[in-house]
């Protein structure tokens, strides 16, 4: 697709393909929401058919759409079934072979989201008319999506989560704050299931509690997973009992395994606070492999700064910790090179060690990320720098900065 604008028609059509192009399934409709004031109904997704069910893969997930397909920017994707969200506009169902007018919407042209790496926006919107005739063709023109923005919708609720979207999390949360908390619970309802999670990142664990508590729990599942794991489990740990056996039952066993240990641990202690998927790789594997690794686009920056050695298994808990290589390292040797043979020895922390003996050990060696291993020297987790500040500085402390920031401007 050499041109700026991109055909609904014939993205409907397209296949899904993951990062090594192989198809994951198949696009089927285009999901948007309402357009706010002087600004064009943004893509917020896309309803695709994948082993035989549908489901919703954002847009944030695709790097590209070519002649190919849609190209996502890993292979992983989420398969609980798609539900359609209050305000959300599908171009194939609410769209398409809609009359304006006595004139039939034929197509919808998008177009690139300007200054975003990814991301469409609805540009044109080509319009069919009768004919004129027995021998007389159809008419079609190519308007600009303004001149028939009734079609859109006019939900206020998801327009205004629209206006949210391009906003720092720490800027959407300072807003959201400011609202009744039934208002609070309707943009929760409207909003995309990563950029929600980002939300109650910023939030305190008794906010977030009131914010969730009219989520379907299917939604309501869809939207932990987004979250970090320190983040989960800190929600999970302040939900009535009845509450979090029930999410813990609804939610992919392995997951579930997952936050079961680390809710054994205090909320103040390093098992806690830690994440239990560093990158974790073989003494053999070499430094090609490991950059390849830290490439994923998925992984947060304090844990792609460095790979975990140790002997197998690799998924935690792991086998015996053998050492640490920084990609600053990797970068510096030869890709041929095995990790064994360029290992750096740094500190590991006990799962028992409190939040500030953590942070000393952070500080004392200058790191971004510590192992957290058992007595056997195995890696249950590890902790990353910016956690550690979440947890140690005093509560509340991010209001104080955003009111510091008011009071500057």
């Amino acid at each position: 697709m050499a041109t700026d604008l991109i055909y609904a028609f014939r993205v409907m059509r397209l296949p899904l393909l993951d990062s090594r192009s192989a198809t994951v399934g198949r696009i089927e409709d285009i999901v948007l929401l309402p357009p706010m004031p002087n600004e064009a109904p943004p893509v917020i997704g896309f309803v695709v058919a994948s082993q035989r069910r549908k489901i919703f893969v954002g847009v944030g997930r695709i790097t590209r759409i070519d002649n190919d397909g849609a190209h996502l920017r890993s292979s992983a994707i989420d398969l609980n079934p798609f539900k359609r969200r209050k305000g959300e506009v599908l171009v194939g169902v609410d769209l398409l072979d809609r009359r304006v007018n006595g004139e039939t919407v034929s197509d919808v042209a998008l177009r690139p989201v300007p200054g975003r790496a990814s991301g469409w926006e609805v540009a044109r919107v080509r319009l069919t008319g009768p004919s004129g005739g027995l021998r007389r063709r159809r008419t079609v023109r190519l308007v600009d999506w303004a001149e028939v923005a009734q079609i859109f919708g006019s939900d206020s609720v998801a327009a205004e989560a629209a206006a949210l979207r391009d906003l720092h999390p720490a800027e959407v949360a300072a807003k959201v704050r400011a609202l009744p908390l039934h208002h609070r619970r309707q943009l929760a309802e409207v909003m995309e299931d990563e950029r929600l999670a980002d939300l109650l990142e910023e939030l305190p664990e008794a906010e977030q509690l009131r914010i969730i508590e009219g989520l379907d729990p299917d939604r309501l599942i869809s939207v932990l997973e987004e979250m970090e794991y320190d983040d989960v489990v800190d929600l999970l740990a302040e939900m009535p009992g009845e509450q979090r056996l029930k999410v813990l039952d609804n939610m992919d066993p392995d997951e579930a395994d997952v936050m079961r240990r680390l809710l054994a641990y205090g909320d103040a202690t390093a098992g806690g606070l830690m994440i239990p998927d560093p990158i974790v790789l073989g003494p053999t594997v070499t430094v090609a492999e490991a950059l390849a690794h830290i490439r994923e686009p998925d992984y947060p920056s304090a844990l792609a700064a460095q790979v975990y050695v140790t002997q197998p298994p690799w998924e935690t808990p792991t086998g015996r910790y053998l050492g640490v290589v920084h990609f600053q390292r990797l970068l510096r040797e030869a890709p041929s090179s095995e990790l064994g043979s360029v290992l750096e020895t740094e500190p590991v922390i006990d799962p028992l060690a409190s939040d500030m003996e953590v942070a000393e050990t952070l500080a004392s060696y200058n790191l971004l990320s510590a192992a957290v291993c058992d007595e056997e020297r195995r890696i249950l987790g590890v902790i990353t720098v910016d956690d550690v500040l979440d947890r140690t500085l005093p509560k509340g402390w991010r209001q104080r900065q955003r009111t510091e920031r008011k009071r500057v401007g």
